[in-house]
């Protein structure tokens, strides 16, 4: 069933968890987040970022959505991830598809950051769509966001009071660290849970970290055996994931994991069974596997059982 934002993230601050939001590019992947949330009775944030709308439709991606919701037990929210363009948030609020959408203006001034975002929240709020914002930036690239200094754009906890209450957005992304895509760190995790602890005891709305895959050893080995080049990507490990949640985070961002899991299905069963033609098989054990890296990220954020 369909649900707000501020609904189920101020459920998961009650409960000292986080709650996971997907991105999907097509039904596959569709399948496999409503499958774990189904299985794991989890609540789950269903995203279409600026480029999936590119590649899918809006329109079509919210069909699927929309359909998938009404079959599941579990509460689910429709979001649109990284809206860098003023117009397509616009519209996306105005669709009656979304019920919850994020303004990114991150990249602006923080002056043009705040002016922008109020006019979305107040767009958006007439309209009962809820407003996730950013303030700092994440580094790496994903889709058609692009950031290359990381530590110059963590957030400042400060600023990021201020911006909540100057903006009345309903949840905050913050930069703390993370980074976007397969190559997050050379080492370990690392990310910055003093800054975290004081921007979430500054602010008063829930927390969103963007970044946040782990690229999981099993799904990475699958694809290295099976021809996919990416033996020095690195994720955020589940230790770094649950300290974040202890100290405030309520919303995690996955893409990377999925899009993983994704290639690392349908290569196996190519080399294994290159014989088969019929898409439906090919692409079965891809939906079998991101609804493991799901399910298993459920866990991971505590939201298991609280669907």
């Amino acid at each position: 069933m369909l649900t707000s934002l501020p609904l189920i993230l101020s459920k998961a601050a009650r409960g000292h968890y986080a709650v996971g939001a997907f991105n999907i590019n097509n039904l596959e992947t569709l399948q496999a987040v409503i499958a774990a949330a189904e299985l794991e009775r989890s609540p789950v944030i269903v995203q279409t970022s600026e480029g999936a709308i590119a590649y899918a439709g809006m329109e079509e991606l919210a069909s699927l959505v929309h359909i998938a919701a009404k079959k599941i037990r579990r509460p689910v929210v429709f979001h649109l991830d990284h809206g860098k363009n003023f117009n397509l948030v616009a519209r996306a609020i105005k669709s009656g598809w979304y019920t919850s959408v994020m303004f990114d203006g991150s990249s602006l001034s923080y002056k043009e950051n705040v002016r922008l975002t109020q006019k979305i929240v107040a767009l958006a709020h007439r309209h009962k769509v809820s407003v996730e914002a950013e303030i700092g930036a994440i580094a790496g690239i994903e889709d058609f966001v692009t950031v290359e200094d990381r530590d110059a754009n963590l957030t400042n906890p400060k600023q990021a009071a201020a911006f909540a209450r100057a903006t009345k957005c309903d949840a905050l992304a913050v930069a703390v660290g993370t980074k976007h895509g397969a190559y997050k760190f050379k080492g370990e995790s690392a990310l910055d849970f003093g800054r975290l602890k004081e921007i979430a005891e500054a602010v008063r709305i829930p927390l969103v970290l963007h970044g946040a895959s782990g690229v999981p050893t099993n799904i990475k080995n699958i694809c290295t055996a099976y021809g996919c080049e990416i033996s020095s990507a690195k994720g955020v490990s589940d230790t770094a994931l649950r300290k974040a949640v202890s100290l405030g985070i309520r919303k995690v961002n996955v893409d990377t994991d999925l899009r993983l899991a994704f290639d690392a299905g349908i290569r196996k069963f190519l080399k294994e069974r290159p014989e088969v033609i019929d898409p439906r098989e090919i692409l079965k054990p891809a939906i079998e596997l991101m609804t493991k890296v799901v399910r298993q990220k459920m866990r991971t954020l505590g939201s298991n059982g609280k669907g």
